[in-house]
């Protein structure tokens, strides 16, 4: 009896140990998840802050009005009433810029628009200024003092648009042409233009086959080539070649048939814009905010805002246009427009004007990648 019990005994407590020994297996199994990663994370893996969210967002403007740091200084002298005159201009960059990246809009063989485009009126007449002061001095009378200006234009140099640009035929606007040092016979006609016009003289332009001149209104005691329109005298102004004066036609053109354009209302189109861009895994939205702006003295008709993403070799990414609408002189419209960004890009946003399917403005940001 004493033996099965000590026996009992025995196997309890054999019993007793394999349990302590199995519940010590389970306390010292592993409770952490095992990392999914399986291995190790390069050192130039983007860390999460880079990964696009639902709230990453970042803002992009142009505006064509946003005066530079950067200046251009233009040195002139030129040869008039038995002296020399020495001119300094300063103009902003951006200014100068904007006109070069501005559309040449159709003429047809009137280019009032580029002598009316209102946005270098403030350093036409700065530069007025300096011809107004210097023939006050002088006692210059209106003949003289339209001399003076012709003077001044006609020591630019010459210059041809297939020389000076990649284009045949690319028409200048004044501070092009101020900046430029010269061009050719439209660009010296546009500044002249400018300047007599910015002084209260009349004007016309005078279109000769293969030439571009100027025509200011005269009255008695002129003497020279004319060109007599609803009985008012409109005296020729040749503004290339140096020592002509009012009146005095290059022998050239003496037979020439002509055409006068008055500075007649145009419609000249300006923007600026704000862009929005929102990105998440899913999604890339730009939210295009473009304000467009008639400055000129006539109606826009049929206006549309397109934008897009440069593709290169004029092709667009993903472009949108808005609705047509019309824009009466000094007024303007706002437009929104949500482009999809494309991916893994490197690329610009447009964005361009058109009016009765005429381009009339046209910007770009500074290239980034998507």
């Amino acid at each position: 009896m004493k033996r099965k019990i000590w026996i009992l005994l025995f196997l309890v407590l054999a019993l007793s140990i394999l349990t302590v020994s199995f519940l010590g297996c389970i306390e010292i199994e592993p409770t952490e998840t095992p990392s999914p990663t399986l291995t190790p994370t390069p050192v130039s893996t983007p860390t999460p802050a880079a990964t696009p969210t639902a709230n990453d967002s970042e803002e992009i403007s142009y505006s064509p009005t946003t005066p530079s740091v950067e200046r251009i200084d233009r040195h002139y002298e030129w040869s008039y009433d038995g002296r020399t005159w020495m001119w300094d201009l300063t103009l902003p960059e951006s200014l100068y810029e904007y006109y070069k990246d501005k559309p040449r809009p159709p003429t047809r063989g009137d280019y009032s628009v580029y002598v009316t485009d209102p946005y270098d009126d403030v350093y036409i007449e700065s530069l007025i200024k300096k011809f107004e002061e210097a023939a006050a001095k002088k006692g210059y009378d209106d003949y003289e003092k339209v001399n003076f200006v012709i003077a001044f234009v006609q020591s630019l140099p010459y210059t041809a648009d297939n020389v000076t640009t990649p284009f045949d035929e690319y028409p200048r606007y004044p501070i092009e042409t101020l900046v430029d040092y010269g061009g050719d016979c439209e660009d010296t006609a546009i500044l002249t233009a400018a300047l007599l016009d910015g002084m209260g003289y009349g004007v016309v332009l005078i279109r000769l086959p293969g030439h571009m001149a100027v025509g200011v209104l005269g009255g008695e005691g002129i003497y020279g080539t004319y060109y007599l329109e609803d009985g008012k005298k409109y005296y020729y102004l040749e503004t290339t070649g140096e020592g002509f004066k009012i009146g005095e036609r290059p022998d050239e053109y003496k037979s020439s048939s002509a055409t006068l354009y008055h500075l007649v209302p145009h419609a000249i189109l300006a923007h600026d814009w704000t862009a929005t861009r929102t990105r998440s895994i899913l999604t890339d939205i730009l939210t295009l905010t473009v304000t467009v702006e008639n400055v000129g003295t006539a109606t826009a008709k049929n206006v549309k805002v397109h934008a897009g993403f440069d593709a290169g070799e004029d092709y667009v990414y993903n472009p949108k246009e808005s609705e047509t609408f019309d824009l009466s002189p000094g007024s303007e419209a706002t437009v929104t427009l949500y482009l999809n960004v494309p991916r893994d890009k490197y690329t610009r946003i447009i964005v361009w004007i058109t009016s009765d399917g005429h381009l009339m403005d046209k910007s770009t940001s500074k290239w980034f990648p998507t």
